[in-house]
């Protein structure tokens, strides 16, 4: 034996026996020899490296080699492909003069182990384009991909090619197309294919034990292991797997205590990620660290699914602090999307957002998917601008936004209220024709309702025609109510009953809030009757807040008050606020106080009650008492919440606070009001002083109307914006009724429609008259 031949056999030995240790020991040997320049010897040198996890040894023994051949570079390229190394594995295969099969398949093998199948499966089209002909093993990697994105279409392709190739009849490639048609969900090809393999080995059985989890007949797949002889790995990860998928979780942690009992098999990290994930599901904690434990003392590699799966369960556990310490140790360039999204939630439950911010931005392979999560993140936390900012920044340099990431956004931009932004994201979504997806159409209704722009959400729901959902309609009912337009959203509400689309318990929100803007009381107490009779809907806060609200509005007074002490739920703050408001609106003192008291007994701090409490003293001329409500707030260290409005200029939010001294503009605002005020006090305008619930004169009590902040508002959007345009003014309390009465005159005087958005609803304002027709 040659000595070259000695020593490939030595470390051939080295790595059946799974001794590091002569490795090194072997490569002084081979330099001493002076065979370190033969291509064979040192590429089994370098296997052998590689394949003990000595990577960077690995790269220096095939940097020093002044001959290479494709064996080399497969080589080198196989272990960083295998150890997660992808952007590495790409380098070498780029700088490999001919990839052959074993390249392309390296990689497309790299790709799917970092769950990157799509790219995994573009790897193979370059391949076959190339002319390069793929293995077997090339094919069956490519359908695994196809089965883990579910791509039926693609993986029919890539059977044709399987045929034209004549690789059909091998087992593997065949077990392959059973388990894609299977994940695919054509489980009548899938049969059909295995019903032509004639010699079924273990793998065959396994993809049938798969194909009964995919159409959940679990009996079946139960029976056909228990058949089996010698299960392998394989076997026990399609129950597991199986069980985990189909929501019988605690099924799954029977069958891998099972496997640890009864088999010598030991679990791999397919079987822990997904006795993992159904810990999560079930959130059992203490099972979950019992796996931790036991993937601690096997000393299993936590890198890639198992890491991010321990990851997924401490974040859904609520045990964000160990999750993150996993992540510290295992590093972001390993963590998948199932893992970053799961954190993501568990730092949002914990209401700090930065260290999720912080692992997105060292996150090497930023997909659509994180880049959603992180906009989502951002928007759950009430942190609309940050969100704003970073869709920005991903159409700048990000992967482009699909209807998800659209429809993300667009809940971000009803949130501002912009109509700017939203014009610019439906822009946008027209562009990459995600317009009509039912998602960003649903999006597009609420963002241009909220921003109040109610024709073009009403033009959004008719584009949506043949497709609308229960969503669709909802969200179109709840527009049209928040602007006044109750009549229409009850028609609609028929239309969609009609039509078989069974309301949920937001649909009936809707319904019962139209009721509530028009008044129309019997229809309300019908529909409340209705959603639990006929559509079993129980009530909720909201709905009982809307009934009672409903009463209030309309003077019923003893109706509300009994249907709170009556309702099947406990009366919550929103509750009595409605009590407490309408109270406020009919002067009906002793209601007032009843509901005050009940507010601050379950929110002490809660200043709307003090201040509407204090509010209904004044009106009905009882100034002493108003007086003590205000020194218990002041006492109490209770803030009260400032009126104020804001109106938006381009990409530019002027906000203004009543008598407000702050604005650029500030004597041109004040000089516009001046002249608006002597223009509409001629045309009859009377200001209502009643609505100065302070004890002083008319005149100073005149001089503090004038100043309302939707007043200065208005102002200066007549100052800044072009003739016959709309005024869009938003506001964060109930308008006043002298602001209402003014703004009527004010839209006349001027022939411009002025929109103004309150804490409870939209106002039209049109030619002196407004769409709530005084009724608030």
């Amino acid at each position: 034996m040659s000595q070259v031949d000695l020593y490939a056999s030595i470390l051939q030995t080295s790595l059946k026996s799974k001794c590091p240790f002569t490795i090194k020991p072997i490569h002084g040997c081979i330099i001493k020899s002076g065979l370190h320049l033969g291509v064979f010897l040192m590429n089994n040198l370098m296997n052998a490296y590689a394949k003990m996890g000595f990577i960077s040894d690995a790269r220096r023994v095939f940097d020093e080699m002044p001959v290479k051949n494709v064996s080399t570079y497969n080589t080198l390229l196989s272990a960083y492909a295998k150890q997660g190394m992808i952007r590495e594995a790409l380098c070498i295969f780029n700088e490999a003069p001919e990839p052959d099969s074993v390249s392309w398949t390296a990689m497309i093998v790299g790709y799917n182990q970092m769950g990157r199948f799509e790219v995994a499966f573009q790897m193979f089209l370059e391949m076959v384009k190339r002319k390069v002909v793929p293995t077997e093993y090339t094919l069956t990697n490519v359908l695994a991909s196809c089965a883990a994105i579910e791509t039926l279409d693609i993986g029919r392709k890539v059977h044709s090619f399987v045929v034209k190739l004549g690789l059909s009849s091998y087992i593997s490639v065949a077990n392959s197309l059973v388990n894609m048609y299977a994940k695919s969900g054509d489980v009548g090809t899938a049969m059909n294919v295995l019903d032509r393999i004639k010699l079924k080995n273990v793998s065959t059985w396994n993809a049938i034990i798969s194909l009964h989890m995919q159409k959940g007949h679990i009996e079946r797949a139960l029976a056909q292991f228990e058949e089996m002889k010698e299960p392998d790995v394989i076997s026990w990860n399609s129950m597991i797997a199986g069980y985990n998928q189909g929501g019988f979780d605690a099924k799954a942690l029977n069958v891998f205590s099972e496997m640890l009992k009864e088999s010598k098999l030991k679990p791999d990290r397919y079987t822990l990620a997904s006795v993992l994930s159904s810990c999560a599901n079930l959130d059992e904690l203490e099972i979950g660290k019992q796996i931790h434990a036991y993937i601690i003392r096997t000393e299993f590699d936590t890198w890639g699914a198992v890491g991010n799966a321990l990851i997924s369960m401490y974040s859904k556990c609520g045990a964000v602090q160990i999750a993150q310490k996993i992540l510290q140790k295992c590093g972001t360039s390993k963590l998948n999307i199932i893992a970053f999204t799961t954190l993501l939630d568990g730092y949002i439950k914990l209401g700090d957002i930065n260290p999720a911010r912080q692992i997105f931005d060292s996150l090497e392979d930023r997909d659509v998917v994180a880049w959603t999560a992180m906009i989502v993140g951002y928007a759950q936390n009430g942190l609309n601008n940050d969100a704003m900012e970073l869709f920005r920044s991903m159409v700048k340099e990000g992967p482009m936004p699909n209807n998800y990431t659209l429809a993300a956004i667009l809940s971000v931009s009803s949130n501002l209220a912009s109509l700017n932004h939203g014009k610019l994201i439906h822009a946008t979504a027209v562009k990459l024709e995600e317009d009509l997806s039912i998602s960003v159409s649903n999006a597009l209704i609420n963002m241009y309702a909220k921003a109040g722009n109610i024709i073009s959400a009403r033009k959004s729901f008719v584009l949506i025609k043949r497709r609308r959902d229960s969503v669709s309609w909802t969200s179109m009912i709840m527009a049209l109510a928040q602007h006044g337009l109750g009549d229409e959203a009850l028609q609609l509400f028929d239309e969609m009953l009609e039509l078989e689309i069974k309301p949920d318990h937001i649909t009936y929100v809707g319904v019962l809030s139209a009721c509530t803007h028009v008044g129309l009381v019997e229809k309300g107490r019908n529909y409340f009757k209705m959603m639990k009779n006929v559509h079993g809907i129980e009530s909720t806060s909201s709905h009982c807040a809307c009934m009672i609200d409903m009463f209030g509005r309309a003077g019923l007074l003893g109706e509300a008050q009994n249907f709170i002490e009556t309702m099947p739920i406990e009366p919550d703050v929103i509750a009595w606020g409605s009590l407490l408001a309408s109270s406020r609106v009919h002067k009906n003192v002793e209601l007032a106080r009843i509901a005050a008291e009940k507010m601050l007994l379950l929110e002490p701090g809660n200043s709307g009650a003090y201040s509407a409490l204090a509010n209904v003293y004044s009106a009905c001329g009882k100034w002493e008492e108003a007086a003590k409500i205000r020194k218990s707030m002041k006492d109490r260290q209770v803030k009260k919440e400032q009126g104020i409005s804001w109106v938006q200029m381009k990409s530019d939010v002027h906000i203004f606070g009543a008598d407000d001294s702050f604005h650029p503009q500030r004597d041109a605002i004040y000089q516009m009001m001046a002249k608006i005020w002597e223009e509409i006090k001629k045309m009859g305008f009377v200001p209502d002083t009643a609505s100065v619930l302070h004890d002083l004169d008319q005149e100073l009590k005149e001089q503090i109307l004038k100043h309302h902040s939707e007043k200065l508002a208005i102002s200066f959007a007549l100052m800044n914006t072009p003739e016959n345009s709309t005024i869009r003014i938003m506001k964060n309390l109930r308008v006043c009724n002298d602001c209402h009465t003014a703004i009527k005159f004010i839209s006349k005087l001027v022939n411009r429609e002025i929109i103004v958005r309150d804490a409870t609803r939209f106002h039209h304002f049109n030619n002196g008259l407004c769409s709530c027709r005084d009724y608030w």
